[in-house]
């Protein structure tokens, strides 16, 4: 079978990833690239690393033009792809890698990014643990997909066998992530500049402010957990891409070491992405480079009682293009791992 795929916003970071990570799928097949300032360019000029489409001329972002293919990707900026996605047909299967179809609730969307919310798609994570087994299994043969945040799919991914099986209070959260600079985007703005970034640490969206938050809590209610807090930090940090999110809950009632570690150990043993490492070895972002794949250790801190997580992955595979690609795969029926790796770029 060939599918053909048009992606919106193909001169971002995301659009770029989005060309990259599908052009290894054996049955993809692109069709219209588009932009909107960048309309009119060839591909090559903002994406010179896609060599095979670099002479590709980007086309205005329409309705029109996405129109006629199997599978639009849109990678938006948030807030721009719900009139889009509105006018694109009930058979086209649409994946938004922005924010505007993620969150079920009206009121959070308006808290947390303002304007009107764009209405709820089904969630694309497939690992996402829920009440009857997993998201991949509200995937098959969806038409509409939200592709998860990155640091969401970071935070959610290292919590939720905890939460699911009751061996931390979800009530006490506590996540610091290290970010890579690429999920800011590409806007010109003075603190990405690389003279303000090099060889320096900067957090942002400090104090609960962080448009993700709402997402992640919306998840591990998902999981099982009947009432969530979290303290959300991220930091920029001096690489290109990457997350290392760690996060700490109390140890519950009745729960030990033991029992933590069997927890993940139970999540994710079929999972062909997520992969709990040996006990003593700690997740990097380096070993996550360019794979779909996520990187999670868990240890019990015994004199704060608390467990710790730390989970590593790529913001703009796992984090976004990948998460795209395997839901788009289960959503055709095909097999979720098609045209994906686990295998990194080291050194």
């Amino acid at each position: 079978m060939t599918i053909s795929v048009a992606v919106s916003g193909a001169s971002g970071y995301v659009g770029g990833e989005v060309l990259r990570v599908f052009s290894a799928h054996p049955d993809v097949e692109f069709g219209a690239l588009t932009a909107h300032s960048s309309a009119g360019d060839a591909l090559g000029v903002h994406q010179p690393h896609l060599r095979p489409l670099a002479d590709r001329i980007i086309v205005p972002t329409t309705a029109e033009n996405l129109a006629g293919h199997d599978v639009v990707v849109l990678a938006l900026p948030h807030g721009a792809s719900g009139e889009i996605a509105a006018q694109l047909p009930p058979e086209t299967l649409v994946i938004d890698c922005g924010a505007d179809h993620r969150l079920a609730s009206a009121d959070a969307w308006a808290e947390y990014y303002g304007g009107v919310h764009s209405g709820t798609w089904p969630y694309g994570m497939p690992e996402l643990i829920t009440a009857g087994g997993h998201q991949r299994d509200v995937l098959f043969g969806t038409k509409r997909i939200a592709v998860p945040g990155c640091n969401v799919t970071a935070v959610t991914l290292a919590m939720q066998p905890g939460v699911a099986a009751g061996v931390i209070d979800p009530t006490d959260l506590v996540a610091v992530l290290a970010v890579g600079y690429s999920g800011a985007g590409k806007k010109l703005a003075t603190n990405l500049l690389a003279s303000e970034g090099l060889g320096a640490a900067s957090p942002y969206a400090v104090g609960g402010t962080h448009r993700h938050i709402p997402e992640i809590l919306q998840n591990l209610e998902v999981a099982g957990a009947d009432d969530v807090r979290i303290s959300f930090t991220p930091v920029l940090v001096p690489m290109a891409r990457g997350i290392l999110a760690t996060v700490t809950a109390p140890l519950a009632a009745g729960a030990d070491a033991d029992s933590v570690r069997a927890a993940w150990e139970s999540a994710y043993a079929d999972e062909p992405f997520v992969h709990l490492l040996p006990e003593g070895q700690w997740p990097t972002t380096a070993a996550t480079l360019g794979a779909n794949t996520v990187l999670v250790q868990v240890t019990v801190d015994k004199k704060a009682g608390r467990v710790v997580v730390v989970a590593a992955i790529d913001n703009l595979v796992k984090g976004t293009a990948g998460a795209a690609l395997q839901s788009m795969n289960l959503a055709l029926g095909l097999p979720e791992a098609t045209g994906l790796t686990t295998i990194g770029v080291a050194p």
